[in-house]
């Protein structure tokens, strides 16, 4: 049977099919993404969010630290030894976290998306640190940190009661979730597990403390995907 062609109608431009925002977020440019109405309304609420709890998370942290909490059995503990490795533990974190934002800095989709995910991690944090009031470890080490020890001025008065769950080791997680790579996910990978086992030898945290954070990691990291893909402001990006 012979096949009937119908003839091109050239009246009309042929436009190809826009391919999604978000399909591809490690390969969208600034360019692309800043000409997006909802990629500049996330990014602005977002940076409002996080500019918010500025003046907040001092006094929130300071009240964690003045409730008294209730000391945990931990028999991981007594497995590791005692030491300050405050010096290693923020080279991996702040060495990481540097890394982290060269590259998603020309990668403006992930890079809102880690904003995002950071965002509600703080929110998830200060929710179980208000719901789970914990004393540390006996032998707990006080942990020297150059940026927070000046936001929170912990000279006079050390922040250690902000135990559940472990913040240095879902910021470690975050930073694996929002990079690209098989390679940079293995560096990540095992700089998380060293920074887990450093705070647990640093006693600043239970190991519960640490195992839940990867979980808290990855669920503000969903929270995050889904106000990328939500379409309560202007649809897909």
């Amino acid at each position: 049977m012979a096949t009937i062609l119908k003839p091109l109608d050239l009246s009309q431009p042929v436009v190809p099919k826009a391919e999604p925002l978000l399909a591809q977020p490690e390969t969208i440019r600034w360019p692309a993404a800043w000409a997006s109405v909802g990629f500049r309304i996330r990014l602005g609420l977002v940076v409002m969010l996080l500019l918010g709890l500025l003046p907040v998370v001092p006094g929130f942290y300071h009240f964690i630290q003045s409730r008294p909490g209730r000391p945990l059995a931990d028999p991981l503990l007594a497995l590791l030894p005692v030491h300050d490795v405050s010096t290693p533990t923020f080279a991996l974190i702040y060495g990481a976290i540097v890394a982290t934002l060269v590259f998603l800095l020309p990668r403006p989709q992930l890079l809102l998306r880690a904003f995002w995910a950071y965002y509600f991690l703080q929110l998830l944090r200060m929710l179980t640190l208000w719901l789970v009031p914990l004393e540390p470890p006996t032998t707990l080490v006080i942990l020297h940190d150059p940026v927070m020890d000046r936001i929170f001025e912990v000279t006079t008065q050390p922040i250690v009661r902000d135990l559940f769950f472990s913040g240095h080791t879902a910021t470690m997680v975050l930073l694996l979730l929002v990079g690209r790579g098989k390679m940079w996910r293995w560096i990540l990978g095992l700089m998380t597990v060293a920074v887990g086992v450093l705070v647990l030898v640093q006693r600043v945290h239970y190991s519960y403390d640490v195992l839940a954070a990867p979980l808290f990691a990855w669920l503000a990291y969903w929270l995050a995907g889904r106000v990328l893909h939500g379409r309560w402001m202007n649809g897909a990006l």
